[in-house]
């Protein structure tokens, strides 16, 4: 009979301890980062009456006779379930999504407690701490590196007041543009310029916008002032000539009316284009000495008009029976010349000087174009075009005040300032024939220059404008200082390759007075880039600049230029879209002051600084145990580790089965109401049940005492 009482007891006892263990959830439910308990009941060990028997023949066996003394709270269950996120309006609030620990440390990181509430603040001295003055632990940015190290051993979390950080000088540029690689383009800017003398005249060589020798550039890879590309080929040009392509012969022919002698043979031989086959072309013909004047004067006019669709010549017959030779500078035929290599015969009215028409061809990369006077000339760049029309247009009119030009704007220009009688008739037509097709925008830029300049004047005639493919990027860079200067980077089109690809030119200019060279100009550098025929990067010079601000800061900074990867498409390219730059960056800053700090998923504390530049300044570490249930509360929302708990696994957030940290959010208590209150009243009819077990074994007592009476 006692047996029901102490059941009931202790019944009554674990259902108190029970109580109590809801209450505590109870009054949790608004704790940060709270996990709420249950009390778990087993029962006492029972009392044996009878032991439980085995089948024997044919009596079957029989179970064990027990009687139970109560119940008990066994242990305790926290549920590290997870609690509700809510936002806060505080950057250092943080709270865990899944499994794991912030580390904290009452002594400077001697021994760690481990808590799931993030209420972090910093205190006057810099640490990152929580309500209870414990100093979250992590890893500090390393000031040489400039990095945080996680795999290092854990510390406290310091951010000094009044952080500043000092300038970074800029080591490396990384750029990513496209070089438009098409036949039209929209960026594009004027030849250099190229003065009268140059580029034989070694103190006047092509100079660009600010005065500097640089390569006049390939006319090739050149386009007109509407963008669009000559792309001549080997053997276009142009035919021109400085004086009138009209010549009339020395003599009248002559006849029995001047006293001709006899019979006589004559020929004329023209030189013809040096690409022709054959090279000459021979009029042959009989002047009669029974004929007049002006009978043989139509017999030699005859044939040489019988080779115009060979040379390009045809004579005609003036009032004074000379013969008149005009060069149509047509294109249905492969020569052009007025360009008598040799007449014979006492009589013939011609001399071998006639040479009023010339060639001017491209050759795409000549080593040593010919520019000298009296021949057909071969060019390559503008400098060679330029050369070669002057040396022609003083040797063809016997002057030497015939100038020609490249001005500023990139037009070819032409002056006569010839202190003789000479008048400079110029004209120009498109090479044609023998497989060459005219190129039609080049002859139309050199068309413009087709004009009649008298000497001594002050007249001038102008092409159209050559221009080259160009685009341009800079950036500020910084030196030890943290002073600003700009670096500009500018591209320009210089060669085309049909099989490899196309070759820009680099300049690199730095304002003065920085330096990037050693060789004047010193605030500018020259290189080159190139790109394959798929337009991906296959090489590009200078890899870095050697930059002095000569204004007291470290000299001889080393700049990387970082242009790209050879054979991929990751930095500069060159395909036939326009040219623009999509990415330019730096890694150099100005000296700054921390204004603010925000931390990531990872829980790296970003600093944000004055200048502009933000970089973690220490990352939250974050533990994970094998067993969390196994973790001893000590109140104040910490944890520390047990012999049941496992040893801590450190690490960041995000990693390793550790959850991520979201921050400006608190992780709310996991008690659920609900299930609370639910639980409080089974409690309490539990409690109220054990109750009735008492009062009913203590009236059954009652009744035995009863007996004796």
């Amino acid at each position: 009979m006692l047996k029901s009482l102490f059941s009931g007891v202790s019944g009554l006892q674990s259902h108190q301890v029970a109580m109590d263990v809801e209450s505590n959830n109870i009054a949790n439910v608004n704790t940060v980062g709270f996990k709420y308990s249950r009390a778990n009941f087993s029962d006492l060990l029972a009392q044996t009456k009878a032991i439980a028997t085995a089948p024997q023949g044919q009596l079957g066996g029989k179970n064990p006779v027990q009687v139970g003394l109560g119940s008990t709270v066994s242990s305790m269950t926290r549920i590290f379930s997870q609690g509700s996120i809510q936002n806060s309006d505080k950057n250092t609030d943080v709270a865990i999504q899944g499994d794991g620990f912030f580390i904290i440390s009452p002594d400077g990181g001697n021994t760690y407690k481990y808590t799931r509430a993030g209420d972090f603040k910093f205190d006057a001295g810099g640490n990152f701490v929580d309500n209870n003055g414990f100093i979250a632990q992590g890893w500090l940015r390393d000031p040489v590196t400039g990095k945080v190290d996680s795999t290092a051993p854990i510390e406290n979390i310091n951010i000094a007041p009044g952080l500043t950080t000092p300038a970074q000088p800029t080591q490396e540029v990384v750029l990513k543009a496209n070089l438009n690689s098409g036949a039209i383009v929209e960026s594009f800017s004027p030849a250099y310029q190229v003065p009268t003398g140059a580029p034989t005249d070694p103190a006047l060589p092509a100079i660009d916008g600010n005065g500097n020798p640089i390569e006049s550039g390939n006319v090739g890879v050149m386009f007109n002032e509407s963008g669009e590309a000559f792309s001549l080929q080997d053997g276009q040009g142009v035919w021109a000539s400085f004086i009138s392509s009209t010549s009339t012969s020395t003599n009248s022919a002559q006849g029995s009316d001047t006293a001709l002698a006899a019979d006589e043979a004559e020929t004329i031989v023209f030189n013809l284009d040096p690409g022709s086959s054959p090279a000459t072309a021979t009029a042959s013909y009989t002047i009669l000495a029974a004929n007049t004047a002006a009978q043989n004067a139509s017999v030699t006019a005859a044939a040489i008009n019988a080779l115009t669709a060979t040379t390009g010549i045809t004579a005609t017959i003036d009032s004074s029976n000379k013969i008149v030779l005009t060069n149509t500078n047509g294109n249905s035929s492969a020569s052009h010349n007025i360009d008598i290599a040799s007449v014979t015969g006492a009589n013939n009215p011609f001399d071998a000087s006639e040479d009023d028409t010339t060639a001017y061809k491209y050759s795409y990369n000549s080593a040593s174009p010919t520019v000298v006077a009296g021949s057909n000339k071969e060019f390559t760049t503008i400098a060679d075009l330029r050369q070669a029309l002057e040396n022609q247009a003083n040797s063809e009119a016997g002057a030497t005040g015939i100038k020609v030009i490249v001005n500023d704007q990139g037009k070819i220009e032409l002056s006569n300032t010839d202190s003789g009688s000479i008048d400079l008739n110029f004209k120009v037509t498109g090479i044609s024939g023998s497989g060459i097709t005219e190129n039609t925008r080049f002859t139309r830029n050199m068309e413009a220059l087709n004009t009649v300049l008298a000497a001594g004047t002050t007249g001038k005639a102008f092409s159209q404008a050559f221009n080259a493919a160009t685009h341009s990027s800079s950036i500020d860079i910084f030196d030890s200082l943290g002073s600003k200067h700009t670096l500009r980077m500018e591209f320009r089109k210089t060669a085309l390759d049909t099989t490899t690809g196309s070759t820009w030119s680099i300049v690199i200019t730095v304002p003065e007075p920085a330096t990037i060279d050693t060789i004047a100009p010193t605030y500018e550098k020259k290189g080159s880039i190139r790109f394959n025929n798929d337009g991906s990067l296959a090489t590009y010079n200078p890899p870095n600049v050697s930059f002095s601000g000569n204004n007291g800061s470290a000299p001889d900074q080393q700049v990387n230029l970082s242009f790209g990867t050879a054979n991929k498409f990751d930095g500069m390219t060159s395909f036939d879209s326009r040219s623009a730059t999509s990415g330019i960056s730096q890694d150099g800053y100005t000296g700054g002051d921390l204004v603010g700090i925000r931390i990531d998923q990872s829980g790296t504390l970003v600093g944000s600084f004055s200048n502009g530049r933000s970089f973690g300044l220490a990352q939250i570490g974050m533990a994970k145990f094998t067993n969390n249930e196994g973790l001893s509360t000590e109140g104040g929302n910490v944890y520390v580790q047990t012999a049941n708990s496992g040893d801590p696994i450190i690490g960041t957030a995000a990693t390793a089965g550790r959850g991520f940290i979201q921050s400006a959010a608190l992780e709310a208590s996991n008690v659920d109401l609900s299930r609370a209150l639910t639980q409080l009243i089974i409690i309490q009819r539990g409690f109220q049940a054990n109750g009735k077990t008492i009062t009913t074994s203590d009236q059954l007592l009652q009744t035995l005492i009863g007996l004796k009476q």
